[in-house]
């Protein structure tokens, strides 16, 4: 028995959309604080940026327009996202 690796990833890349999907909207409809709307939006930001970067090299299609614009536009949006997380992770000297 042989198993493949490629449809287990493309299958955890759409759960972890449906989860950044589920944060967006949390942070829209759910989150009263301020910094917890910007931390779950930021979360979901960078699992469906970075599930749609892992479809899109898991692809066996030719990119197209929109896949090169993911693929050079997803990385800035990750990377800012993690670096807003970061800033707002704790407060100096802890609560």
């Amino acid at each position: 028995m042989t198993t493949d690796i490629v449809p287990f990833a493309v299958g955890a890349s759409w759960a972890a959309s449906a989860i950044g999907v589920a944060l967006w909207l949390w942070s829209w409809f759910g989150a009263r604080d301020a910094i917890a709307k910007v931390r779950f939006l930021d979360c979901g930001m960078v699992l469906l940026f970075s599930s749609v970067l892992l479809r899109i090299v898991a692809q066996d299609k030719p990119m197209g327009v929109f896949d090169w614009a993911m693929v050079l536009l997803g990385p800035l949006f990750i990377a800012a996202g993690l670096w807003r997380l970061g800033r707002t992770a704790c407060p100096p000297g802890g609560r």
